[in-house]
Parts: C-alpha cells; structure tokens; sequence
C-alpha cells in the first residue's frame, strides 16, 4: 500500500462531497500537471490518501481510498489527462493544519512542506502515521477501515 495526498478547495469539491459519493467513489478529475498525473498513474486500488482543504482551511480532513485505477479523465479533451477514482473513508476528528505540519519536526522532508503546489502528491507512510495521531485517528484504523457502504 502507498499513501497519497489530494488537494482541492472546499468551495470547489469538499470532503463533506467526496463522503456523500458513498462507497463508489468519484474521479479525481481536473488535474493539469504532468507530474501530479504520473502519481496517479503509479496508484493502485486501495492506497490511502488524505483529503486536503487547499486555500480555505489548509488542513488534512479526511482519509480516502484509490477504488478505481488511473483511466483517462471524462472532463479533459484527447486523452493526455488520467484520473483515478477515490472514495472517502472516515473524516479525521481534529482536522491538522499546514501549519502544524510545518511546526512538526518529522514531517518537514513532507512534499506538502516543500511544494505546496502540487495537487496529488505521494506521502511517505511514516508521514501518513504521524498526520493521523496528530488528527486523533489511529493509523492501523486509517490504513485498514472499509469504505462506508
């Protein structure tokens, strides 16, 4: 299992959004960066990710999985932009800020931390384990949890 990062602005595509597509999942679509495609093409169904409020908010909310591999995106014409499919798992209870990222010691080699403009990045499972004890959710739990039916 991999872990991975997904940005997107609340006023754009919530998490409260993402959580109400149910167990299928929704494409991640949008995406218009090279390198942020190439990691969804090295996604695979199940791995984890952060759900991210990019802008307003700037914290880590929630914790979603790969359900559909990468395949090209609906909205973007010809066939140069791929998506993966992500469905929400569990919200995290104290939502963890880019500052308190940024204040934590170990996270501070976090892509998140040093290119903060990228909106799919990978995420390194010791970063995914501190995120979620920093937002109250117990990393096995956040690895392991079904997506909600």
């Amino acid at each position: 299992m991999r872990f991975w990062l997904f940005k997107s602005e609340p006023s754009t595509w919530s998490f409260e959004q993402q959580v109400a597509e149910g167990a299928k999942g929704t494409e991640w679509t949008g995406v218009r960066n090279y390198g942020a495609r190439n990691f969804m093409r090295e996604m695979r169904v199940g791995d984890r990710g952060f759900f991210y409020h990019s802008n307003e908010g700037k914290a880590v909310v929630g914790i979603v999985a790969v359900s559909a591999p990468a395949h090209p995106d609906s909205t973007a014409p010809g066939t140069a932009w791929e998506c993966v499919d992500i469905a929400a798992v569990c919200a995290v209870p104290k939502p963890v800020t880019l500052e308190a990222i940024k204040a934590e010691p170990a996270l501070g080699e976090m892509v998140l931390v040093n290119n903060s403009r990228l909106s799919v990045q990978p995420v390194m499972e010791a970063e995914f384990t501190r995120i979620c004890e920093m937002g109250g959710l117990d990393p096995e739990t956040a690895r392991t949890a079904p997506v909600p039916a």
